[in-house]
């Protein structure tokens, strides 16, 4: 049975683990925290990498960042990590096959492979989290555009100039409005100037009106940017994942979606996988390329 080194590279922490064809962690997941220097990720890729290069197959990395359309680089600039790590070789980890992708396909590929979107050929997979990041699979592969970058959430669903989204500089796009930072503005507008997403959460549980009100007009944002998703990829099914993902009211919004789009029905989902599913994406989907080697 094929096994790979998975990385998961984030600004804040690095995880990594090896893992099966079956998308099965063979030992525990690893976490450190990032180096603050591009040469410093480098380092640590490679001595990790030489420490187990000889029970593994091949290195797979989930990234931050747009990757072309071999998996060998990033195409973009990556604001959260260091300098110069939108340049770093990581063909050069190894002599045994390498491949990058972006993070948030990663993990839309472990959905589509094992997770929540197993056996939907057309898919879409959204994390909710400070931003929104998504994956998108069509006719059973990635949605990947010219450079790496298809499937960016920064498309208007309001206007007006009402928010300036931290992602992109542009305004009333749908990350400024369906993420936790929507949530978070939602609590000030509703709830008071020192609100935040977590006492919009709270009051729900509590029965608070202003938190109703926050809450229903982000999951009510989230709908309208749903619609407009299904309308235009026709999915089998949509899955949310991100800490936000949690707290969507499933059957309502699956529901209210569903009878304003043109396309037939699709079913909206939360995640079978959490934080590790960039690593279970990255390391299948170098599997299925050693596979048809």
């Amino acid at each position: 049975m094929k096994k790979v080194l998975s990385f998961d590279i984030g600004g804040t922490k690095i995880a990594y683990s090896i893992i099966n064809e079956k998308g099965e962690f063979l030992n525990e997941v690893i976490k450190v925290s990032t180096p603050k220097t591009s040469s410093g990720i480098y380092d640590l890729l490679k001595t990790t990498v030489k420490g187990l290069e000889e029970e593994i197959a091949g290195v797979a990395i989930a990234t931050a960042g747009a990757v072309n359309g071999q998996g060998t680089a990033i195409t973009s600039h990556v604001g959260n990590l260091p300098e110069g790590y939108n340049k770093t070789d990581f063909m050069s980890l190894t002599a045994k096959p390498v491949l990058v992708e972006n993070d948030a396909n990663s993990a839309a590929w472990a959905e589509y492979s094992i997770g929540a979107a197993q056996g939907c050929n057309n898919a879409i997979i959204l994390t909710l989290g400070t931003g929104v990041g998504s994956g998108i699979i069509v006719d059973g592969k990635l949605l990947k555009g010219k450079s790496g970058a298809a499937g960016e959430m920064h498309f208007p669903i309001d206007s007006g100039h009402k928010r300036v989204c931290g992602g992109c500089g542009m305004f009333d796009c749908f990350e400024s409005f369906a993420s936790g930072t929507g949530l978070n503005t939602n609590a000030r507008e509703y709830m008071g100037a020192d609100a935040t997403s977590y006492d919009v959460i709270r009051g729900l549980k509590e029965g608070n009106h202003q938190a109703r009100a926050a809450f229903d007009k982000w999951q009510g944002y989230l709908a309208k940017g749903l619609i407009m998703l299904a309308n235009i990829f026709d999915p089998e099914v949509i899955v949310l994942s991100g800490s936000m993902a949690k707290f969507v009211e499933y059957d309502k919004i699956n529901a209210e979606v569903n009878s304003q789009i043109l396309t037939q029905p699709f079913k909206l989902k939360e995640a079978a996988f959490e934080n590790n599913a960039g690593m279970i994406g990255a390391a299948l989907l170098l599997i299925e390329r050693l596979d048809h080697k």
